[in-house]
């Protein structure tokens, strides 16, 4: 019922904005662009990730601002593994939440299996998170993304 109620209330530049953000996050991972990467989310932005926990050795899976995101993004890209693919087909919005699957089977082969999962404001990411899919969490297990 929710849905229904709320369906004449999406905001067409919110969706935009979300369509942006899908669009050029895609972009800046691809090209391993930590500064690109990190202008796409608010200052008091939130990552959730089992990566965090992995990389960063911290008792948490979360990154709390923009600045300790830019330095996890440096570790990140650079020991992103070659299994890491990009493969998509689409995503979901209605301009507050955005979301979208890295599926693990993909036409030409696997890759990580990821859905990542955006809140969005002002047209920034406010909060990210990634949740894994049970090959990515058999590569993490396996130390895929040592140096």
């Amino acid at each position: 019922m929710t849905e229904q109620r709320n369906a004449g209330l999406v905001d067409e530049d919110a969706v935009r904005a979300a369509e942006r953000i899908y669009h050029d996050w895609d972009t800046t991972l691809g090209a391993k662009d930590v500064d690109a990467a990190t202008a796409l989310y608010a200052p008091d932005c939130i990552l959730e990730s089992p990566l965090v926990r992995h990389l960063l050795k911290s008792e948490r899976g979360v990154i709390e601002g923009r600045e300790k995101l830019r330095h996890f993004l440096h570790v990140v890209f650079d020991r992103t593994p070659p299994v890491r693919e990009r493969y998509r087909d689409g995503f979901f919005t209605d301009g507050r939440k955005l979301m979208w699957e890295y599926p693990r089977a993909k036409p030409d082969g696997e890759q990580m299996d990821f859905v990542e999962v955006m809140e969005i404001e002002d047209g920034l990411i406010r909060r990210h998170c990634v949740y894994w899919g049970w090959y990515g969490v058999k590569l993490l297990q396996e130390d895929r993304y040592r140096r």
